[in-house]
C-alpha cells in the first residue's frame, strides 16, 4: 500500500490525480507556508490560443508573517467561479464527454468557498465521485520538513514552474484543440476527463508507476 503527503489543489493537475487515484492511503499537507504561483490555487488548461491558467483569488497575508495555507481564504467579492466556468465551457463545450459531466460540475461553481483547502478538497473529491470512487483522507496536523517514514513526499508537485521529472512521460492523448497546438502534458485532469470520460481511469492506472515507485 503506497502511502503518500501532497498538497490539495485546485482541479488538480493529472500528476497529482495520478498519485491520488493510485495511493492507498493519502494525507494532505495544509500547514505548510502558502506560496504564490502555485496549483494551490491554479488550473491549467487548454484553451483555443493554447495553455491557459484559471487562478483563485485569495486574501494577501496583511503582514509580511507567512500564513499556514490551511489559513488562506478564498475572495468572494467577484464573480471568478463564473468566469472559470464559462471558460471551461468555451474551451471544452465540443469536447466527447463535457455534456456528459456539465450537470455534476456546474453546481460546484455556484458553491461559496471562504477557505482555500475546503475549495480544493471539493474539486478533488467531485472528480472521484465522477469517476466512481468515494475519497478517503487525512490532514496534517503539523509541519513537517521531512515527510513520515515510509511516506512518498509529493508535496514539490505543487510548484507549477518546475518541469517535474514525469511529465515527458505522459502519454499523449488526443485534446480538443489537437489540430492547432501540440499535445501539453499535465494539464488539469478535467482535460483528460473531457477527452476520455470513463476510459481516464485506465490512463491514471497506467501511469502509476511514475509517481509511486
Amino acid at each position: 500500500m503506497k502511502r503518500i503527503l501532497l498538497h490539495p489543489t485546485y482541479f488538480p493537475n493529472i500528476g497529482h490525480m495520478i498519485a491520488l487515484w493510485n495511493a492507498g492511503e493519502i494525507t494532505f499537507e495544509i500547514h505548510d507556508h502558502f506560496e504564490k504561483q502555485t496549483y494551490r490555487n491554479r488550473m491549467i488548461f487548454l484553451g483555443a490560443h493554447g495553455r491557459q491558467i484559471l487562478s483563485v483569488p485569495v486574501q494577501h497575508a496583511k503582514s509580511l508573517q507567512r500564513r499556514p495555507t490551511h489559513r488562506v481564504k478564498v475572495v468572494n467579492n467577484t464573480d471568478w467561479q463564473r468566469h472559470h466556468w464559462k471558460s471551461l465551457e468555451t474551451a471544452y463545450r465540443s469536447s466527447p464527454y463535457f455534456e456528459y459531466y456539465e450537470d455534476d460540475l456546474m453546481p460546484l461553481f455556484g458553491r461559496r468557498f471562504d477557505s482555500l483547502v475546503e475549495l480544493n478538497l471539493a474539486t478533488i473529491e467531485k472528480i472521484f465521485e465522477l469517476l466512481g470512487r468515494p475519497l478517503t483522507w487525512r490532514l496534517t496536523g503539523e509541519y513537517q520538513p521531512q515527510a513520515p517514514q515510509g511516506v512518498i513526499d509529493l508535496r514539490p508537485l505543487v510548484r507549477a514552474k518546475q518541469k517535474h521529472h514525469y511529465i515527458d512521460r505522459l502519454e499523449p492523448y488526443t485534446q480538443v484543440f489537437t489540430d492547432r497546438h501540440p499535445f501539453a502534458p499535465d494539464l488539469s485532469f478535467l482535460d483528460l476527463l473531457f477527452m476520455q470520460g470513463p476510459a481516464s481511469v485506465l490512463y491514471l492506472e497506467k501511469h502509476a508507476g511514475l509517481l509511486l515507485k
